[in-house]
């Protein structure tokens, strides 16, 4: 389980920037401005340890009853999107519900993965949606050309396994891309400047955290440098 601390951001749109040596990057604005500590999850009440982050603001005739309760209870101003992250029990006494995380929290070069949700494409079929081959196009062959061909046997088994790449609905998915790297920190705009693209379109909210591949990596690399 990745027990690192996150922040929630938002995609504002995509730009460029060039590095010292007049490299051209092309990189994704992600706001992460007013993440706010809105509760704690402890072993003794929950069963597990985390923080619980909130996001951008919500107006209350909005929100369900339980849900603005919380938030009244806490004293907090409704948030718009409420994301946990598990982080060891040590961590939840350094950030009291009410306090705001900023971009302190990640470094220019860093690596991290972002989750988010990506565009709805509607009903694609199997070609676009699988990069199906399809049908050849030559010996006679009419009227099939983008078909996915047989879904299963007629004896045996007797019906389509389940899993089978057909067509349906294409996005709108949870996605997570792995190994960004930060390209710039603009600390003052409450800003992350992303080398390359991340999931969604603009204005879509997204998960960032420190890569928890590399993290592994290095852990066992320390390891084996210890042996």
């Amino acid at each position: 389980m990745n027990l690192q601390l996150g922040l929630i951001g938002q995609k504002l749109g995509m730009t460029q920037i060039f590095a010292e040596d007049g490299t051209r990057i092309c990189v994704t604005v992600v706001s992460i401005a007013g993440n706010t500590v809105t509760a704690h999850r402890t072993n003794e009440h929950d069963g597990y340890t985390a923080l619980q982050l909130g996001f951008g603001a919500q107006k209350p005739t909005r929100m369900r009853k339980p849900d603005l309760g919380r938030f009244k209870a806490s004293e907090l101003q409704p948030k718009r999107m409420v994301r946990e992250f598990r982080v060891p029990a040590d961590v939840l006494a350094k950030h009291p519900v009410g306090a705001e995380l900023d971009a302190s929290l990640f470094t220019e070069g860093a690596l991290i993965d972002v989750t988010g949700t990506s565009k709805g494409k509607g009903f694609a079929g199997i070609m676009k949606r699988h990069h199906a081959g399809g049908k050849s196009q030559t010996h006679g062959v009419h009227e099939y050309f983008r078909h996915g061909g047989s879904i299963g046997c007629r004896l045996t088994p007797g019906k389509v396994h389940k899993g089978k790449r057909m067509g349906g609905h294409m996005g709108t998915a949870r996605v997570t891309v792995q190994n960004l790297e930060i390209a710039k920190v603009l600390a003052a705009q409450g800003v992350l400047l992303v080398a390359g693209a991340v999931p969604g379109g603009n204005n879509g909210y997204l998960t960032i955290r420190h890569a928890h591949k590399a993290a592994i990596r290095e852990a066992h690399k320390a390891a084996r440098t210890k042996t």
